[in-house]
């Protein structure tokens, strides 16, 4: 299958920013405290502006992961990979993104796993130029899909899309248009026919008129539609190893996590907004972001435990359209576990009384 790459402007800067101006620490793995006493830990990302992270951008900016005697820095690299590597490198932590890649990696021969989950869907459109006669998946013979980068659970989908209409996989051309400015430059300079992205990219390239939505996975119902059955999102994973040996930190993210989804669950989109960096929302707008927002407030996962049946319905994708899943034996009960946020359930309830 071709596959090529867009470059994109944001190539020339530096690896890793933080949401507060932070660099990243604790890139040995250990527990250091720093000044305040504080547990230092670091949690990498990519397209931290993205709506499906606001989890973690909460429970840093309201306080939850100080509360939990953490020091959280977050690391912001330009792609999944950059992600994955700096996890298994053990240069982070813990990383934000998918659950999928939790079997991707499994196939790879490493463990990793989910140990909260944000999201209960995945928060994913896939749209097409508005001057283009796409209507579904099942028009995209021969076309370029644009996605936030390959092996991404946006190429994922995209590749799942096509062939579960009936594409061949060898018959659609996905090329890495990052996220935010870059994605939507891609369709303005008609560099793709469509394309698979998240909020707040999809409302402002509705609000420019350059696409329209040709399948919506913002809700369970719609996900369930498009792939045949629930397909989380956005997780906090892991190391297997890392977390046998520090389950008191494990804990304590999972916990401020936790906090930051119910924190969501009692707000308006409009009070989320409040609390979110100014420049998140710079190039779609205020109030943009917000009905952005509005329309999928539903892909959070108050629970933080894993949908059931997602886990099948995960693999069954994965073993359709990636080769490093296809044809190998998976346990995906390594792939999450849903102690910690039992318990942190179960503290937070206590907590309340």
């Amino acid at each position: 299958m071709w596959r090529k790459k867009i470059a994109v402007a944001a190539a020339a800067l530096a690896l890793t920013t933080a949401v507060s101006g932070c660099s990243g620490s604790g890139g040995d793995g250990k527990d250091g405290k720093d000044a305040n006493g504080l547990t230092s830990a670091t949690i990498a990302l990519s397209n931290q502006q993205n709506q499906s992270y606001l989890p973690l951008i909460l429970a840093q900016r309201l306080g939850f992961f100080r509360k939990q005697g953490l020091d959280v820095k977050i690391d912001n690299l330009q792609s999944t990979s950059q992600v994955t590597d700096a996890l298994l490198a053990g240069q982070v932590q813990g990383m934000i993104g998918f659950y999928d890649h939790n079997l991707d990696l499994q196939a790879k021969g490493k463990q990793t796993e989910s140990v909260i989950q944000l999201l209960q869907a995945p928060g994913m459109v896939e749209m097409a130029r508005t001057d283009e006669s796409i209507a579904s998946p099942a028009d995209l013979r021969g076309k370029t899909v644009g996605v936030t980068g390959l092996g991404s659970s946006t190429s994922y989908l995209g590749d799942y899309l096509s062939l579960h209409d009936g594409i061949p996989l060898d018959q659609t051309h996905l090329v890495a248009v990052a996220a935010g400015p870059t994605f939507v430059a891609a369709f303005q300079h008609h560099r793709v026919d469509a394309g698979v992205t998240t909020e707040p990219t999809v409302s402002t390239l509705l609000q420019k008129h350059l696409a329209k939505i040709t399948t919506d996975m913002r809700t369970l119902a719609g996900t369930k539609a498009a792939l045949g059955g629930p397909y989380p999102g956005t997780c906090l994973t892991v190391q297997s190893s890392w977390a046998a040996s520090h389950k008191d930190v494990v804990q304590k993210m999972v916990n401020a996590l936790y906090a930051s989804l119910q924190w969501i669950e009692t707000h308006s989109a409009t009070q989320v907004t409040e609390e979110v960096p100014a420049d998140f929302y710079a190039g779609s707008g205020k109030q943009n972001y917000v009905q952005a927002l509005a329309n999928e407030m539903g892909m959070y996962d108050p629970t933080g435990q894993m949908p059931t049946d997602a886990p099948q319905t995960v693999l069954r994708v994965l073993s359709a359209i990636d080769p490093v899943v296809k044809g190998h034996s998976i346990d995906v009960s390594k792939t999450y576990t849903d102690a910690y946020v039992q318990q942190a359930s179960q503290d937070a309830g206590h907590a309340a009384k």
